[in-house]
């Protein structure tokens, strides 16, 4: 589904980004390459890269639903192209933040060129994504302008905070279950919910409407990252690329681990070591299994998958593209356990 989507839409997606990024001044050197680099497009040295980095997920989505809610998805590309640069603005940040020396099978721009550089490329890659937006007003009309603008102002706020309570989550001993969904209300499924909602107000408008598409795309997001949890820690490291041991060593509190901290003591014991060893992670899986955090994680997931069932289901999508938007959703969760 992914191929099909990129070849409809991902060349327009990447010439609009490209346009914007030349915005960037040239008389600076190395300045442009470090946000070239993040995007995918050159190596450290500036040359061209060969090899795509992400999906596009987001914008290749932000399209999607302005056809689904009967829009001209070549009016989006503006928003496309801000989601993709934001995106990648929050990703530059994190991996400082996360001190994650790889990211996309390569080093991260602050392993290249440093903190204080990367901190400033991931501040030009925010400024061009509103660089990117401003050229909205040649596509719809003002007052539709003003309207993506107040959702994607208010999903930079939700990024900020989602990425506040993950750090802050990392130096508490308990996180309530409720607290992680808040968390990742706005680390993971705020970007992807204002895609959702940005498309269908360029498509139409109307504001009830692109509300249900963005609490479509909320539920979805929650439940993608739920699913995510899952594989982290029962997930096959040939499909996830990373050992099921990874999430237990740098004691993520995702929410299976969470739920096996709130029942089980000895697992307390275990993420309290100032080390873990091989042993330490089997056992801790084990007590995940005993404790049933697997199948409560599953059901949580289910959970949040229907509800955005349901309010895709509201927004009625139209055509042959309520298909497509079909298949999207199914295979955002065919990554196997």
């Amino acid at each position: 589904m992914f191929e099909q989507l990129i070849q409809r839409y991902g060349a327009d997606v990447d010439a609009m980004m490209r346009t914007v990024v030349e915005r960037l001044p040239q008389d600076a050197p190395g300045f442009a390459v470090m946000a070239r680099y993040p995007l995918g497009w050159v190596d450290e040295h500036d040359q061209p890269y060969q090899r795509q980095t992400g999906k596009r997920i987001r914008p290749l989505f932000l399209l999607l639903c302005n056809e689904a809610a009967g829009g001209d998805w070549h009016r989006a590309l503006p928003a496309a192209a801000a989601v993709e640069l934001l995106h990648n603005f929050s990703l530059v940040h994190d991996d400082i933040q996360d001190d994650s020396p790889i990211r996309h099978g390569r080093p991260t721009v602050w392993k290249i060129w440093g903190v204080a550089n990367a901190i400033n490329a991931g501040d030009a890659l925010f400024s061009l994504a509103y660089a990117a937006l401003e050229s909205l007003s040649s596509q719809v009309d003002s007052e539709t302008v003003i309207k993506v603008w107040r959702v994607f102002n208010q999903t930079n706020l939700m990024l900020t905070k989602g990425q506040h309570l993950d750090m802050r989550f990392e130096h508490q001993d308990k996180v309530a279950i409720a607290d992680y969904i808040t968390m990742i209300t706005g680390k993971s499924a705020a970007l992807l919910s204002a895609c959702a909602q940005m498309g269908a107000l360029i498509a139409t408008g109307d504001d009830r409407l692109a509300e249900r598409y963005g609490e479509f795309a909320l539920n979805l997001g929650i439940a993608f990252q739920i699913h995510d949890d899952i594989l982290g820690i029962w997930g096959d490291p040939d499909v996830t690329g990373k050992s099921v041991a990874t999430d237990i060593i740098s004691r993520k509190k995702s929410l299976p681990v969470l739920y096996g901290l709130e029942n089980s003591q000895r697992l307390h014991k275990i993420y309290q070591q100032e080390t873990l060893e091989d042993a330490d992670v089997t056992e801790a899986v084990q007590i995940l299994d005993t404790v049933g955090a697997r199948d409560y994680t599953r059901e949580m997931e289910t959970e949040y998958y229907e509800r955005a069932l349901a309010k895709l289901a509201e927004a009625n999508p139209q055509g042959n593209i309520a298909e497509s938007m079909q298949s999207f959703v199914t295979t955002l969760f065919q990554r196997v356990y």
